[in-house]
């Protein structure tokens, strides 16, 4: 069972999470703003701003659904408390070693800081791209330790034919696998690999680095294995928020848990395979690369959106239709944010047709979708986890509020339309990473401002559930050990 130094680590990653969220969230309101033409800051400014609202948001929702299922786990497993304060504090010291190379070293590769970007920077400081390598090692440290850990601890219960629940493909299996031990499972071994391919990176970029022009690394494998990394841990952190909903919905909504049948095993082990090789559609452009390839992207852009949101999708409608559940914010949140996953899903799969690639390729069509799947997905799928968390430490009463049905109205208007504006500009051909538009986009401007407009919206809704969460979350922190 939960400890109460457990409780506590669990409520500072939260306020760690939810701080470092607000700050990206004006971040990208400001770059919104200066592409509208409403502020004016110079390239630099704004890239910069690009490469820490980018990489904190991917890292900051990362950490916060290892922080759920590191806390969930421990109604199956021993979880180690160091290995969570080590990762605790090394990402800690790597976003602040990231802050500094960008806020203080004008470092502004973005957050893919494709190769050569970050040794072509004009403007940065000649020490920032060096400290941008130290902080990924850092972070790539803390948190693939703190995954080999579970991943162990797991593997000293659960025999691997049960951690990827084999047993369930005959009928009437021996041994049950939760469909949470299931899916951690999962997604803890594709977040593995692609951090052992961050590594490599960093090596290769390090290696490059200190060679003094000797060694030049091949710039498509680079970009490979950027993506490789970049595009798992973004898809790997939506799925420890699956996890939880998978452990959670049935237990707030007043019905019995979800079990782990077949097709929930085949679909997730499935999975595994589809979201490991879906990121080649990334590469559509890059025409030396294997044409094979490039057949692969598409085809496991297509295969990676079915079995695990076909399956969820229907598992939640089944627990909902014609159902008498008890509603409270925890499950509208978890079944909104479901909705925002498979929208921004199906918008990933339009771009990741090979033939809509060559006109939304590097539009904001990109972003849009990204940010329908996060902020409209795996943001809601974490807040529903940390209103539970903070909440039933003191209560099980998990009422809808009517200040929280307001909260909720902003949280859609804002979220929808600050989405909207980018799809449309998207479908426009309005093009994205520009921090100023040229006068051929003339709708570029107009959505960029009301995109600024609804994203406020949406971040009065954070900081209403900011204050709510962090006020109980604090009163953990001061419960005697």
């Amino acid at each position: 069972m939960e400890s109460t130094k457990s409780k506590k680590i669990t409520a500072v990653w939260i306020l760690t999470v939810l701080v470092l969220f607000i700050v990206s969230i004006v971040l990208g309101i400001l770059m919104r703003l200066n592409q509208g033409g409403s502020i004016e800051q110079t390239p630099i400014s704004f890239y910069t701003n690009m490469t820490t609202h980018g990489m904190t948001m991917i890292g900051i929702w990362f950490v916060a659904g290892m922080a759920a299922i590191n806390y969930l786990l421990q109604r199956y497993i021993r979880t180690s408390f160091t290995i969570n304060v080590v990762a605790l504090v090394l990402t800690v010291i790597g976003i602040l070693l990231f802050w500094s190379s960008t806020f203080i070293g004008k470092f502004h590769a973005a957050w893919t800081f494709l190769y050569p970007l970050p040794f072509k920077q004009m403007g940065a400081e000649s020490w920032a791209t060096l400290m941008f390598l130290v902080a990924l090692t850092v972070l790539g440290v803390g948190w693939l330790i703190w995954s080999l850990s579970l991943m162990t601890q797991l593997l000293k219960k659960y025999s691997i034919p049960q951690a990827f629940a084999w047993q369930h493909f005959r009928k009437n299996p021996k041994f049950e696998t939760p469909p949470f031990i299931l899916i951690t499972m999962i997604t803890l071994v594709g977040i593995i690999a692609c951090l052992i391919s961050a590594v490599v990176l960093i090596v290769l970029f390090f290696a490059e680095y200190f060679s003094s022009g000797t060694f030049v690394n091949d710039a498509l494998l680079m970009k490979n294995i950027t993506y490789f990394f970049g595009h798992t841990i973004a898809n790997e952190m939506l799925y420890l928020g699956l996890a939880v909903i998978y452990e959670l919905f049935g237990e707030v909504s007043g019905r019995p848990k979800w079990k782990t049948t077949w097709y929930v095993a085949l679909a997730w082990n499935f999975t595994l395979v589809f979201i490991l090789t879906a990121f080649f559609h990334h590469l559509y452009m890059d025409f030396v690369q294997p044409q094979g390839l490039q057949i692969v992207g598409q085809l496991a852009s297509y295969l990676a959106s079915l079995p695990a949101a076909g399956v969820t999708v229907f598992s939640v409608f089944i627990a909902v239709y014609r159902t008498e559940i008890k509603w409270s914010l925890v499950n509208l949140l978890f079944f909104i944010g479901i909705a925002g996953w498979v929208i921004g899903g199906l918008g990933a799969v339009i771009d990741a047709t090979i033939s809509n690639n060559f006109v939304l390729h590097n539009t904001l069509w990109v972003p849009a979708h990204f940010h329908t799947y996060n902020a409209m997905g795996n943001v809601l799928f974490s807040i529903a986890f940390f209103y539970w968390f903070s909440t039933r430490q003191f209560t099980q009463n998990f009422k809808v509020a009517k200040y929280t049905k307001w909260t909720l109205a902003l949280l859609l208007i804002g979220g929808i339309g600050f989405l909207m504006a980018f799809y449309i500009a998207g479908a426009d051909s309005v093009p994205r990473r520009y921090s100023i538009y040229p006068s051929e986009f003339t709708t570029a401007a107009p959505l960029a401002n009301l995109g600024a407009i609804f994203a406020t919206v949406y971040l009065i809704a954070i900081l209403i559930f900011f204050f709510n969460i962090s006020k109980r979350c604090l009163k953990i922190l001061s419960l005697p050990s």
